[in-house]
C-alpha cells in the first residue's frame, strides 16, 4: 500500500512546488475561523504581499511573529478560509498536541527568495 511517506517525487514534481521566503507583516487573531488561528498578511517582496491564516496560537503571539521569516508555498490555488480567501501556505512542523513550530531561515534573506 503507497503512503505519502513512501510515494516518491520527481525532481519536476517538486520543481513545481514554489516554496518561497516572506516576512509577517501583520497578524491577528481570526475570530472567524473555527479552530484557534491568525489571520496574517505575508511580504514576498516581488511574489507581492499574501493573505493565510495558520494555528499557531499554541506557540505564538501575534506581537511575536510580526517581523518574523517565515517559508510558505505561494501557488497554491486561492482557498476560502471563514470569510477570508488564503493565497499560500504557511510552513511548519506539527508536534504534539497539534503544536506548530514556523519553519524560519537561519538568517535574514531577502523576501521571495526560493526554497529548492
Amino acid at each position: 500500500m503507497e503512503t505519502p511517506s513512501n510515494k516518491k517525487l520527481t525532481w519536476n514534481e517538486f520543481m513545481k512546488v514554489e516554496m518561497r521566503i516572506g516576512t509577517i507583516i501583520s497578524a491577528e487573531k481570526f475570530k472567524e475561523a473555527r479552530n484557534p488561528s491568525y489571520k496574517m498578511v505575508i511580504d514576498f517582496g516581488e511574489f507581492g504581499q499574501r493573505k493565510t491564516s495558520a494555528q499557531i496560537t499554541k506557540l505564538y503571539s501575534t506581537e511575536e511573529i510580526i517581523g518574523k521569516q517565515v517559508v510558505a508555498v505561494i501557488n497554491f490555488p486561492p482557498k476560502q478560509i471563514a470569510n477570508m480567501m488564503s493565497e499560500c501556505l504557511l510552513l511548519g512542523g506539527v508536534g504534539d498536541n497539534d503544536e506548530v513550530t514556523l519553519i524560519e531561515p537561519e538568517r535574514s534573506v531577502k523576501n521571495g527568495t526560493r526554497i529548492g
